[in-house]
């Protein structure tokens, strides 16, 4: 939009130039994103893993992952391992992956977000998902076409019979303490369960430990079972 110069004063123009700049800027980031999602998506997908944090999936090395097929982790997975796609969407996340550099050498996805002016190679979901990380990496995976994903680290209830926090990273900076209550579960399962019933075409397998929490709607889904970590390991060879 062309500015009358003449109905501002200097001071306002400047200000209204820097924030019309900055609007392009992230317009401009949006629809690189946007392109990067579709080109990136890979060639003939069969298999993919969907890590979330939660402690069930501590006795799988993701690394032995890898040979099997592509890996889209959340939040600061990316401290240990680097993923095929990391997906954070807590701004506290993206302030640190921004200062240890990490994205400028590795795929990371997030939201929009006014604190990441000046944040360089993030790709942005355009519109916004407004979701937590591991449903949006679920749905991410998705829109990758593959046939079947394994979901990992979705426990959903809390430690200590639901009461407290259930994180792979509790204690660590951005995280709760291990002897935090527990993040209520409902977003997550509801958003996961948009995934699953969106794409019927997929299989989603839900890698869990016998005694993990199982949510009964889950269940309503023809495309969705569950399997157990002793058998995942047998089925790919991983010790």
């Amino acid at each position: 939009m062309k500015i009358d110069k003449s109905l501002l004063t200097k001071e306002e123009y400047r200000t209204l130039k820097a924030k019309q700049r900055i609007e392009k800027q992230r317009e401009k980031q949006q629809k690189l994103s946007a392109q990067t999602l579709t080109e990136n998506r890979p060639n003939n997908p069969t298999t993919a893993f969907v890590l979330g944090n939660g402690t069930s999936r501590k006795t799988i090395d993701p690394t032995s992952l890898r040979p099997h097929g592509k890996i889209y982790g959340c939040n600061a997975l990316y401290r240990e391992f680097v993923p095929d796609y990391l997906i954070a969407v807590d701004p506290k996340m993206i302030v640190e992956i921004n200062q240890a550099g990490y994205q400028k050498e590795h795929q990371v996805w997030t939201n929009p977000n006014k604190r990441y002016e000046g944040f360089e190679k993030f790709n942005y979901f355009n519109p916004s998902k407004g979701w937590s990380s591991g449903p949006t990496a679920l749905w991410l995976a998705s829109q990758h076409n593959y046939e079947t994903i394994y979901i990992m680290g979705f426990d959903y209830l809390g430690l200590q019979d639901g009461k407290k926090f259930n994180n792979v990273y509790a204690d660590t900076q951005n995280y709760k303490k291990s002897a935090d209550t527990a993040t209520y579960y409902g977003n997550w399962l509801r958003q996961t369960e948009t995934v699953i019933k969106e794409n019927p075409q997929i299989q989603y397998k839900r890698v869990i430990r016998a005694d993990n929490f199982q949510p009964g709607q889950l269940n309503n889904y023809k495309n969705y079972s569950t399997v157990f970590i002793e058998d995942f390991k047998k089925m790919f060879n991983i010790s």
